[in-house]
């Protein structure tokens, strides 16, 4: 069976104020994973659920566009 995994992406344009995980890390649903910095305001964006860090495809200072994909986790079973 094949592994689900779970894109947290961003819905705004925004640049990266930092990124809270690492590929490998186990996240629990609700933790913040990155930070995105918009209009002088700070929006953390969490993990809807569970799962272990796949792949972090951003870093400090990139900016996003609507839709971008931040970061990927592979669900827990």
């Amino acid at each position: 069976m094949a592994a689900k995994t779970l894109s947290i992406i961003s819905e705004l344009v925004a640049s990266v104020a930092g990124v809270s995980v690492a590929v490998g890390d186990e996240v629990p649903a609700g933790e913040q994973v990155a930070l995105l910095e918009s209009m002088k305001m700070e929006i953390p964006v969490l993990a809807e659920q569970a799962g272990r860090v796949q792949e972090v495809k951003v870093a400090a200072g990139d900016v996003v566009q609507e839709g971008d994909v931040l970061v990927v986790l592979l669900l827990a079973d």
